[in-house]
């Protein structure tokens, strides 16, 4: 599979590459391996432990600049599209599907 792509009846099909689908489903404590399925009580945990890893990684690639500085070296580089970009669109499905009380699936 070289992208995953997000489905429910309440929002359009949501398309990531691979490794970020992967990583998303990791971050929430789903098996990227196959088809899945988040239901609409799993969602408040899923849009929590996402914007906790938004959190932790800038936090981390802060503490890298703010090491590189005192080291008198360049600052790290990073990709160009964080992990709070990338999981904002994924974000909104959920509140929206959480709302509607639909899930989403992927892989089916």
């Amino acid at each position: 599979m070289s992208v995953y792509r997000f489905k429910s009846r309440e929002t359009g099909d949501l398309v990531m590459l691979k490794d970020n689908g992967k990583r998303m489903l990791e971050i929430i404590g789903k098996d990227p391996s196959g088809p899945g399925i988040i239901l609409p009580g799993q969602m408040t945990a899923a849009i929590d432990a996402i914007r906790a890893a938004v959190v932790a990684e800038e936090a981390d690639q802060q503490r890298q600049r703010e090491e590189a500085a005192a080291k008198g070296e360049p600052p790290p580089q990073f990709e160009t599209v964080s992990l709070r970009m990338r999981s904002t669109p994924f974000i909104e499905m959920l509140q929206r599907c959480q709302q509607a009380d639909v899930e989403v699936v992927w892989g089916v």
